[in-house]
């Protein structure tokens, strides 16, 4: 990947893994409802995320998990 931001997009991607996981969502059901397939998932929370992703999904991630937006964000 050849991206300015990969280290975040690493960061937030896991953020999103630990908090979906805290919900006892499996990736499937944390993607049909947020509306995304489960590969696009399944790149966002991978430890070497190549998937660019944008606030939309951060946000549709964050009201899916009941988590303020920020909150994935934290660790950057």
């Amino acid at each position: 990947m050849n991206q300015k931001h990969s280290e975040q997009y690493k960061i937030i991607g896991q953020a999103i893994k630990k908090y979906r996981k805290q919900r006892g969502l499996t990736q499937e059901q944390l993607a049909d409802r947020v509306s995304i397939s489960i590969s696009y998932l399944t790149k966002i929370e991978a430890p070497n995320c190549d998937q660019p992703f944008s606030l939309e999904v951060i946000f549709d991630i964050a009201e899916v998990l009941e988590i303020p937006a920020h909150v994935l964000l934290e660790d950057l």
